[in-house]
């Protein structure tokens, strides 16, 4: 990405909003598996109006295109799996003909959202009211990016409380979803380590474990890795909180959002950022059993 901003006098180009977002989520922290960066647009478009949310579904897409956005920046990518068609026959090639017939670019910001400071898993902690954070997984080969940068974080609260009292936390720090907050432990127990990570996180337990949180706040918790894990701990610690994975990200867009408004500013450009509310978990409603 170039390093040099355009002059204050110039209306900045979408391709300087890539440079604005990969200063502020470095790209070299994408993981290998993942597809983050420029989806589509032309790179000298000029850009005024940035629309941010988690993910690139038709909602948001109509959101996008309604309100005259020149670029849409989600956390999500649209094109993470290889697809041999972008034509209109398929929802992810409707959705990119639309938004490049209305003129707005798309880029994603993903893996590489998740990992730096000011990153979804750090700004999870901050409004859980985490302290002393630092990475549960810290990031390898990136000497270029400032720490602390990696997967997830792990941290401490100001006070001890109960796990049903910080799960209450959780629950009402984050967008209401369907599936509201799931959780795996002694409702009284003490906790005050706390670890965390955005998004999916079942792939992390033996760094929880290694960290001595008292319990793990992450989503997608998959039936297997969780009563494994609980049937590891005999009942004790790491106890879990399993949130929708919607919800535990959106805590970056509203954040993301300013900051790619403060970053366009410091360069002498004035862009319009939003931060989108819509709500795109997938789940509407659930059922819970009458056990009377």
């Amino acid at each position: 990405m170039s390093q040099n901003p355009r002059p204050d006098a110039e209306q900045p180009r979408f391709s300087d909003l890539v440079d604005l977002v990969d200063g502020l989520w470095p790209f070299s922290l994408t993981e290998d598996w993942d597809r983050t960066g420029p989806v589509a647009g032309r790179m000298q478009r000029p850009v005024s109006k940035v629309l941010v949310a988690v993910d690139p579904v038709a909602e948001v897409v109509d959101e996008a295109l309604e309100g005259g956005y020149d670029a849409l920046l989600t956390h999500h990518p649209l094109l993470l799996r290889g697809v041999s068609s972008v034509s209109d026959e398929g929802y992810k090639g409707e959705l990119l003909t639309r938004l490049i017939e209305g003129g707005c670019g798309l880029i994603a910001a993903h893996t590489n959202a998740d990992q730096p400071e000011g990153g979804v898993s750090d700004l999870l902690g901050q409004v859980l009211g985490l302290r002393d954070m630092e990475p549960l997984v810290p990031a390898k080969g990136n000497d270029d990016v400032e720490a602390p940068a990696g997967i997830g974080r792990v941290g401490t609260l100001e006070q001890p409380m109960a796990l049903a009292a910080f799960a209450r936390r959780v629950a009402g720090a984050l967008p209401s979803v369907a599936g509201g907050v799931r959780v795996a432990g002694d409702a009284q127990a003490e906790v005050r380590r706390v670890a965390l990570c955005g998004g999916a996180g079942d792939s992390l337990f033996d760094e929880v474990r290694a960290s001595g949180a008292d319990v793990f706040v992450t989503s997608d918790l998959r039936h297997h890795p969780a009563s494994e894990a609980r049937e590891e701990a005999r009942g004790g610690t790491p106890y879990l909180i399993d949130t929708a994975h919607f919800a535990s990200e959106w805590v970056w867009v509203p954040f993301a959002a300013e900051a790619l408004k403060r970053a366009a500013a410091e360069r002498g450009w004035e862009i319009e950022t939003t931060a989108s509310e819509a709500v795109t978990d997938p789940w509407d409603f659930v059922l819970v059993p009458d056990r009377r």
